[in-house]
């Protein structure tokens, strides 16, 4: 199970993300203390857990900001297609 989800990082203020992400930090360079140490790690998948969610946050925040409708840009014209020649064509 995800520690946090996307839909729950979208409804986060950009300060509560970035307390969340220094949390999730800090919890991540203290199991890889203790696995360099030595030490028995209750849940080594949590490191794995903890890897996805920061980038989970940090992934959101370097979204743009959605565009109101006001703002959105028109779509540019498709450039016209030259007519292809046939065989048997020429130039007269």
């Amino acid at each position: 199970m995800p520690i946090v989800r996307v839909k729950e990082i979208r409804d986060m203020s950009s300060d509560d993300r970035q307390k969340r992400l220094g949390e999730l930090q800090t919890e991540l360079v203290r199991l890889r203390t203790m696995i360099k140490a030595g030490g028995a790690v209750e849940n080594p998948a949590r490191v794995r857990e903890l890897r996805k969610a920061i980038a989970r946050i940090l992934t959101v925040e370097a979204e743009p900001a959605p565009l109101k409708k006001e703002e959105k840009k028109t779509p540019k014209e498709a450039p016209k297609k030259k007519a292809k020649k046939k065989a048997g064509e020429t130039k007269a």
